[in-house]
């Protein structure tokens, strides 16, 4: 691109401050929890028709992907919750790209913790607040965005560009799975995730699991005939917290070089008894635990499993009456490109034309879904997204305007340079 060209592009985007605003805060005020997406894909998939690009719009067939080997258990199906891809067809010769994101957001209760209504998008002090703000409705505004002020800019590309928007991203990646096996690729991919503007080759897996302890019933007047669950469970919990020092002081990847941050493994949930007059002879430890790119999934997976029975071992009621560890919900692979691929300097060149500065080259901490493009769809992704990773997930969940604004330029500056780059 000239360097008339650019500056046309970015005084376009400068321009459109408002609108790129305005636009971002309506699908942000669609509530859009993992299982009701309808209402924003719908929304998202006029919008994308009104720019001209031909909209592909589905249903997943939940029975066809069940043989899928990247399927996870899942207890809805994806009626009336539909994928798109949206495709600005290119004059032909130049590389393609894949602008991958996801609309649906995890649950905000009632409220509560929030200071004000989950679904306001209102803009307070330069960032706008609400769920999916950060995690990760600002990426998949930024990919849009970038395309629309691309055409309004005049510009024409060589390769074609794909705009990817999915569903059940927080529950089981299956939206992207269903991406790949629908048959499209392209010859790199970006991820608009929470990255905080940094460029992520790499994202962490994610395994979730649970552990069921049995111990003794007993009456509460002869309790101490009994074994207590709670008192077997904290055994364990100490257990699991010894395999995560054991891992983080052993695991080791360059883009991680903090492993404490990026290798949580932890019981998040522990339930035992019933009733206050009632003795607790059971427990359900529920946790989960992290992998970085390089490691054996299924290998991690068994350190778990060893840690529970070597802890059991030393127990005089669990010896005999070992827990079951069980591999439930939630389970994705790590995954990372090369940190030299063209896809990421592109990227990193783009951001220092925008921000003046070198953009940290990191690992994301967190999983994503760049795993099946890279695995199973031929497509090398990067992440790059506004989005704070710390802020994903939490109440007064927010991104800042200037983040999300920089993202928009640096994407639109990547998408030409790439797309115009032969074959």
């Amino acid at each position: 691109m000239t360097t008339d060209a650019r500056k046309k592009v970015l005084e376009t985007i400068d321009a459109h401050r408002d609108e790129a605003v305005k636009f971002l805060q309506e699908i942000v005020a669609i509530p859009s929890v993992t299982g009701d997406e309808g209402k924003v894909q719908a929304h998202l998939g006029a919008y994308l028709k009104k720019l001209g690009l031909e909209v592909d719009m589905w249903e997943t067939d939940w029975d066809e992907l069940q043989k899928h080997p990247g399927y996870i258990p899942v207890t809805q199906g994806y009626e009336g919750r539909p994928n798109i891809v949206a495709t600005w067809k290119g004059t032909g010769g130049g590389k393609s790209l894949l602008l991958n994101g996801h609309t649906d957001v995890i649950p905000v209760g009632n409220g509560e913790g929030w200071s004000d209504d989950p679904w306001s998008a209102k803009i307070i002090d330069g960032r706008i607040y609400g769920r999916g703000s950060c995690d990760m409705k600002s990426g998949v505004a930024s990919h849009i965005l970038a395309v629309q002020f691309l055409k309004a800019a005049g510009v024409k590309l060589k390769g074609d560009v794909l705009i990817d928007i999915v569903i059940d991203e927080e529950v089981s990646g299956h939206g992207t799975l269903d991406t790949v096996a629908r048959g499209y690729r392209a010859d790199a991919g970006i991820s608009g995730e929470t990255s905080s503007l940094a460029v992520q080759p790499a994202c962490i897996g994610r395994i979730w699991f649970e552990i069921e302890i049995q111990g003794k019933a007993a009456g509460i007047q002869r309790r101490y005939q009994g074994v207590s669950g709670i008192e077997l469970g904290y055994k364990i919990v100490k257990a699991v917290e010894a395999l995560e020092a054991h891992r983080v002081a052993t695991v080791k990847h360059p883009l991680y070089p903090k492993p404490i941050d990026a290798l949580p493994c932890m019981i998040g949930a522990f339930h035992s008894g019933n009733f206050p007059s009632s003795f607790p002879a059971t427990c359900l430890l529920k946790g989960s635990m992290a992998t970085v790119p390089t490691e054996d999934h299924e290998g991690v997976k068994k350190s778990l499993v060893e840690a529970v029975a070597k802890a059991a071992a030393e127990d005089p009621w669990m010896k005999d009456h070992p827990p079951v560890v069980r591999f439930v919900g939630y389970d994705a692979q790590a995954s990372e490109i090369a940190h030299d691929h063209p896809i990421v300097t592109t990227l990193c060149k783009n951001y220092e034309e925008i921000t003046g500065e070198k953009p940290e080259i990191s690992g994301r901490q967190g999983a994503a879904d760049t795993r099946f493009l890279n695995l199973y769809g031929e497509t090398p992704t990067v992440i790059f997204g506004p989005g704070q990773t710390a802020v994903m997930h939490s109440d007064d969940e927010w991104v800042s305007i200037d983040d999300y604004l920089t993202a928009i330029k640096v994407m639109a500056l990547s998408i030409y340079d790439w797309c115009n780059t032969p074959k």
